[in-house]
């Protein structure tokens, strides 16, 4: 009789308390999730990814750009002019007209992806049970699908513009875009597999070993 006390006694101390380390690593993901789909959003509203001699190549326009005399020390710099056009065919580029049209409608998606799938990941800590561990599976998979596609948008810009590219040509906001992909699959990963290491962390209680 009293040994069955004590199991009775014991099962409350088996429910688990919420450990730091997982609310430190789900918040980190969230928090690096938010930062991606800003630079990801800057990156496409801005659009001027390559710099190449006197022309700028964006995802929005292609334009001109004539020199500025007089700069600092002698070095030469560069305005853009107001020959700027939306018709990027006219950049003298195969596939041009068609292919940055897909290109920033893809990266546009992803950043439509990135967001939903952050939505579902802040809801998911806002809720318990089996239905926060589906939206944050699901935020997961929507995160990384954004990866994907920012991936896909970005290849098909260097592609296109591969006989203008350089690594010194790309623009700041080419490299905010690049970053952001990393970081959406970085961070679509370790959502992933943060589920699969919770039951490798040491819990409070040990119901399970009287």
């Amino acid at each position: 009789m009293t040994a069955i006390q004590i199991r009775v006694g014991a099962v409350p101390c088996g429910k688990s308390t919420p450990l730091f380390l997982d609310l430190f690593c789900r918040s980190l993901i969230i928090l690096c999730t938010f930062l991606s789909v800003i630079l990801s959003s800057i990156a496409v509203c801005d659009g001027h990814w390559l710099l190449t001699g006197r022309h700028m190549f964006g995802l929005w326009y292609f334009c001109s750009l004539e020199e500025q005399q007089g700069s600092v020390l002698g070095s030469q710099s560069f305005k853009a002019s107001s020959n700027c056009t939306r018709h990027l065919e006219e950049a003298g580029v195969d596939g041009l007209g068609v292919g940055l049209p897909a290109c920033r409608s893809v990266i546009a998606l992803a950043v439509v992806s990135a967001i939903f799938g952050l939505e579902l990941l802040v809801m998911s800590q806002a809720s318990e049970g089996r239905d926060s561990s589906q939206r944050w599976t699901f935020g997961a998979r929507l995160v990384l699908l954004a990866g994907v596609m920012a991936a896909g948008g970005i290849a098909t810009f260097v592609l296109l513009l591969g006989a203008f590219a350089t690594l010194l040509g790309f623009t700041l906001t080419f490299w905010c875009q690049f970053t952001a992909t990393f970081l959406f699959f970085l961070n679509g990963m370790a959502a992933r597999h943060i589920q699969h290491i919770e039951p490798l962390l040491p819990f409070s209680g040990h119901s399970d070993k009287l």
